[in-house]
């Protein structure tokens, strides 16, 4: 009886001590201190404040006091009013940058550091009864450049690694695809887009028309020029890596150059993908279908005057807005140089740390809790339906219709660091594009292009 009675009077002990709040009375200075309300502000371009709820949610149930604040800005003004506050002391902690900007912005982050040191509340039982939520400091290891290198795609390690250090994580990684007019290839009785480029160039003269008077009235595909198709830079760009052109090397920029791994030492890679892609929007040339006189190509094949275009994934919810039941199209895999190993086009943003942040540990934990965590990746690949930057998550998404096109890609994307300002290395490749078109010596208009993009590299 008396055994009974102490147990009783223990078990009455533990609840007043959980109801008194007993257990808190042994929080360190410095437990007290992790414990004190933080806010994390975030700002970025290409999401909604929406996709991130539940991830954002489900990092505050583990750290109550830390509040997270993300907020969208327009692209048009992302960088001016970025670099202005980071400048006047009044940045965010947390800001996304294209992956081509990680050497512009490096001197503003701070990298990801060795570990992260965080409170947790942690409720605990005993005697079969809840008790009050204990705090526990936790030392969390960081992953490391060779982790990285093992759990993201490699177009990710090469893009934010530098010196060993991780600069920025990813959410997602898009790729450059091609969508096709499925009503303009069956009238063609053209039954599959192209997977080749010689197959694009056949398909496009059965595609591409023009009037008594040689103007084009529909197009096999928007190719050639570069002020009216979208991403016209990437993709320039991209048929230069698959024709085997070095872009840089070193500090260099090779692309203009004959590569000296390159088999025939007189074939230029890089200026002959520049030509195959002009040949497009001259009227001389056989595949001439595309010229000045239309629209932004995302706006033409929305209206349905061009058979194929180019984009990412980020273009379906623009193409959905503008097509308003009409269209009728598809999507599918990049065309490749046939014998040539296969070669992507990545273009994505990076989440990164301001290095005059005031929360520096807390700001890298939530983004590695965002972008490592599988659980929490999925969540938000699932509200955006984007494609992973994850290798874990890849064959999931090769099962997943709306994103099977772009995760057969990922392993084999690539990018290519444009120097210091990415924008004017954009604007030189247009630029070229344009001198070809106007009539200007190829070699001298690729070089040219590389020159600028050389001086950008110099400014670091």
């Amino acid at each position: 009886m008396k055994i009974k009675t102490k147990l009783y009077l223990l078990i009455l002990l533990a609840v007043v001590a959980v109801s008194s709040g007993f257990s808190c009375k042994f929080i360190t200075p410095s437990q007290k201190e992790l414990l004190e309300p933080i806010e994390l502000t975030w700002w970025g371009v290409t999401d909604e404040p929406e996709n991130f709820y539940e991830v954002i949610g489900d990092y505050q149930a583990a750290h109550p006091n830390i509040k997270i604040t993300y907020r969208k800005l327009r692209l048009e003004e992302f960088e001016n009013e970025l670099l202005e506050a980071l400048a006047e002391d009044r940045g965010p902690d947390i800001f996304s940058i294209h992956n081509t900007w990680v050497n512009k912005y490096l001197s503003k982050i701070e990298p990801l550091p060795a570990k992260t040191t965080l409170a947790y509340q942690v409720t605990k039982t005993s005697l079969g009864i809840k008790q009050e939520t204990l705090i526990e400091v936790r030392d969390v290891p960081a992953i490391t450049a060779p982790q990285l290198k093992e759990t993201f795609l490699d177009v990710v390690y090469n893009d934010v690694v530098r010196d060993n250090k991780i600069y920025g994580l990813p959410l997602s990684v898009d790729t450059l695809v091609l969508f096709y007019n499925r009503d303009l290839l069956n009238n063609a009785g053209i039954p599959l887009p192209p997977k080749t480029w010689n197959e694009l160039q056949e398909q496009v003269k059965r595609l591409t028309f023009q009037n008594q008077n040689g103007d084009l009235i529909q197009s096999g595909a928007a190719l050639g020029t570069a002020e009216n198709i979208e991403r016209s830079s990437d993709i320039v760009s991209l048929l230069m890596m698959q024709n085997g052109a070095e872009m840089i090397t070193g500090r260099n920029v090779t692309f203009g150059v004959v590569p000296s791994t390159f088999p025939d030492q007189t074939y230029n890679p890089g200026p002959e993908a520049v030509r195959f892609y002009t040949d497009f929007a001259n009227s001389s040339k056989e595949v001439y279908s595309w010229n000045k006189t239309f629209s932004n190509s995302i706006d033409a094949f929305a209206e349905g005057r061009v058979a194929m275009i180019f984009g990412y994934n980020y273009h379906i919810p623009i193409l959905e807005s503008k097509r308003q039941g009409k269209l009728n199209y598809g999507i599918s895999n990049m065309p490749q140089i046939e014998g040539r190993t296969e070669v992507n086009f990545a273009n994505y943003w990076v989440n990164t740390v301001s290095k005059k942040s005031a929360h520096i540990n807390e700001a890298w934990d939530f983004i590695q809790f965002i972008t490592t965590k599988k659980a929490e990746t999925e969540k938000y690949l699932a509200k955006t339906l984007r494609p992973t930057a994850l290798r874990t998550l890849i064959q999931d998404q090769t099962n997943n219709d709306a994103l099977a096109v772009f995760a057969k890609q990922l392993l084999t994307a690539k990018s290519w660091y444009r120097g210091a300002d990415a924008v004017a290395a954009e604007n030189a490749l247009n630029e070229m594009i344009e001198s070809i078109l106007a009539g200007n010596d190829l070699q001298e208009s690729v070089n040219l292009a590389a020159l600028k993009i050389q001086q950008t590299l110099q400014t670091l």
